[in-house]
């Protein structure tokens, strides 16, 4: 997906590899503060195990910046930095900007021999799972001579945090072939990954397992909740709720927002009425209204936030943000916006994304080159790419899209991904630049990106609506090879040789669909 350069690096001498790291971007820790808790003249003197454990109490209270600062000053100082020096660092490495840093100190690590163990392995999954490099953190998996459940789970949670619950679900499946203990958190996982893929039956799977389990049923009723809400079986979802302790406002929180979702207010707001509102509780049924574009119950747990005082919240303020813009109300989003005192990058991207579905490409791009220009400290992540990219398509503003890719690398180091390339192909060929979309695939591949099956269906799209047929079938093939049994691809392929008048191949397709028992998928977009 991103190009591997932490190899390479290990062949630099790590002074070399140092000094890239200090020119490394970050934001500058007074180092009078920093003298403030812990003289650095006197860290030279300390054991290792008192260092490593100085610099994980940094990551621990979120200062990531300032981890990174103490690191370089460590590296100054000692050389005999170990995994356990690295772990911590990694973690703060994945709350930083620029995937740069993770992957020059990957090469560090190699350089030193810190890089063989299981903890600092999987602390290296997450952080290029989080950087948005899937294919570098399967690697490292597969790289692992020892794997344990949280090496395991980690590999789950970077094939969901990519949208790729299939695949989540093949690695559990491949956790009990190996007889590796199942844990809480992966059972959570495998739920998730049922809802996103509406798998009931796995899903009821994973509760019975959750039953012969029998421990932390609080988070595990939690997440059954989760599960039963999302494929519509509320009634399921009820009888967990009544079987547990529900005096648990994390149980309540989330029926709260699973009745909300299946449109069950009655039940939702009786629950609410038996306890005292909370941000959480608030939260969750804000992003349901949002799932279902209520704005009258929106605005009435608005009320109940103003009332309580919780619109100081900035998640709440986020959530709100983003039901008030899939409502059309863009006007009260971008209210609510300009008060939200301390924004994050989810406030900027929700915004965004609430101008591009309204149709207002022109701000959103306004708005992402303005949040590089404020000293807020907020850097745009791989989901505001998305956003401002998808915005500019709906739009037609294509120039605009490039030039966001172009600023989103040059100067944040964020480089464009498979989901990227596609929305901006899609939007190419809807302009009527066929060649520009084809230009953009070959420099997708000659930077080591590979194509998925967004970017081979955009083209596919494109070339049907420019009248490419020759490179349409391959896109087609292509399409077809990486995902054989999806029926939304055979009904794009189909309508690709209907748009030239081919019926025979149209009929070939259905038959196929009927051969292997697809049926025809809801719609989306970008």
């Amino acid at each position: 997906m991103f190009p591997c350069v932490s190899r390479p690096l290990a062949h630099l001498p790590a002074k070399i590899i140092l000094s890239i790291l200090k020119a490394s971007s970050f934001r500058a820790i007074p180092t009078c503060e920093l003298h403030t808790h812990h003289p650095f003249d006197e860290i030279p003197h300390w054991d290792l195990r008192s260092v490593n454990s100085l610099l994980a109490s940094w990551v621990r209270r979120g200062d990531a910046a300032g981890a990174w600062y103490l690191f370089l000053c460590l590296h100054r100082s000692r050389t005999d930095l170990d995994a356990y020096t690295f772990t911590p660092l990694l973690r703060a490495c994945s709350a930083l900007p620029h995937p740069k840093r993770g992957r020059l100190v990957h090469g560090l690590m190699i350089k030193m021999g810190a890089d063989s163990g299981t903890i600092s392995r999987t602390a290296l999954m997450d952080v290029y799972s989080k950087y948005g490099c899937l294919n570098e953190s399967v690697k490292v998996f597969g790289e692992m001579e020892f794997k344990d459940v949280v090496s395991w789970n980690a590999l789950l949670s970077s094939f969901l945090r990519h949208g790729f619950a299939k695949d989540a679900l093949n690695v559990f499946e491949d956790m009990r072939k190996e007889s590796v203990e199942i844990s809480e958190f992966t059972l959570c996982s495998m739920l998730k990954a049922c809802a996103l893929l509406e798998a009931y039956s796995q899903g009821k799977q994973a509760h019975g397992m959750v039953v012969v389990i029998g421990r932390d049923l609080v988070v595990l009723s939690t997440a059954l909740i989760d599960f039963y809400s999302s494929v519509g079986c509320i009634e399921e979802a009820l009888k967990v709720y009544n079987c547990v302790d529900r005096s648990e406002n994390v149980m309540r929180n989330a029926m709260i927002s699973a009745c909300v979702r299946n449109l069950k207010y009655k039940e939702a707001f009786s629950i609410m009425s038996s306890m005292r509102p909370n941000v959480i509780a608030l939260t969750n049924a804000l992003a349901a209204c949002s799932e279902n574009s209520d704005l009258w119950i929106g605005k009435q747990i608005h009320c109940v936030a103003i009332h309580f005082g919780f619109t100081s919240d900035t998640q709440l303020c986020n959530v709100l943000l983003d039901m008030y813009a899939k409502c059309g109300k863009v006007r009260h989003a971008k209210t609510l916006f300009d008060s939200i005192l301390e924004k994050d990058v989810v406030s900027w991207t929700t915004m965004i994304d609430g101008y591009g579905i309204n149709g207002n490409g022109l701000e959103a791009f306004v708005l992402f080159n303005k949040m590089g220009e404020l000293p807020s400290e907020v850097t745009p992540n791989h989901v505001t790419l998305l956003a401002v990219l998808s915005a500019c398509g709906h739009s037609g503003l294509v120039d605009q899209g490039r030039a966001s890719i172009n600023l989103a690398r040059d100067k944040y180091g964020l480089n464009a991904g498979p989901e990227h390339y596609a929305c901006f192909m899609d939007s190419l060929g809807r302009a009527g630049r066929i060649e520009d979309a084809w230009c953009m695939f070959h420099e997708m591949v000659e930077g080591k990106c590979r194509p998925n099956t967004a970017v081979w269906a955009a083209l596919l799209n494109a070339c049907s609506l420019n009248r490419d047929f020759f490179r349409g079938e391959r896109a087609a093939k292509q399409l077809l090879e990486l995902e054989p049994d999806k029926a939304g691809n055979y009904v794009l392929v189909s309508n690709f040789y209907a748009a030239f008048g081919m019926w025979d191949s149209v009929d070939t397709m259905r038959n196929k669909m009927k051969k292997k028992g697809l049926v025809k998928e809801s719609g989306s977009s970008w």
